[in-house]
């Protein structure tokens, strides 16, 4: 196989690899512990309250608080200013790759900016 194609194409994998792998062993734990679980049933035991409740927490997302939202944007702020000092580094080798990674690190910074600015506005502080 050609190295051209070969490296966009580890690429793209590399990125399905990494969401598809999580959701696959999150599914095989599920069905796991459906099996474990019918089979107490099957067997006549009765399933204990905090079996259940922690069943019922795997499947409710948790709310979006001030404190959340805060948090995350530090987090993206913190990796565009990352982002950002790598394309200061590179710039010493290369003079015109600041630019570019600069603007890679604006994605991530404008996000992290509107999370901050969602955490100001957010009514739910806790």
């Amino acid at each position: 196989m050609n190295n051209d194609i070969l490296v966009p194409l580890a690429f793209f994998a590399m990125i399905a690899a990494i969401v598809l792998v999580p959701t696959w062993l999150k599914s095989r734990e599920r069905r796991d512990m459906q099996a474990t679980l019918r089979a107490s049933v099957e067997k006549g035991q009765s399933l204990p309250p905090e079996v259940i409740e922690a069943i019922s927490k795997d499947n409710s997302k948790p709310v979006q608080t001030a404190h959340r939202d805060l948090r995350a944007g530090v987090i993206l702020l913190s990796v565009a200013i990352g982002i950002a000092l790598l394309g200061y580094a590179v710039s010493f080798a290369e003079a015109e790759a600041f630019y570019p990674i600069a603007g890679g690190a604006a994605i991530p910074g404008m996000i992290g900016l509107a999370f901050i600015i969602l955490s100001i506005f957010n009514k739910n502080k806790g």
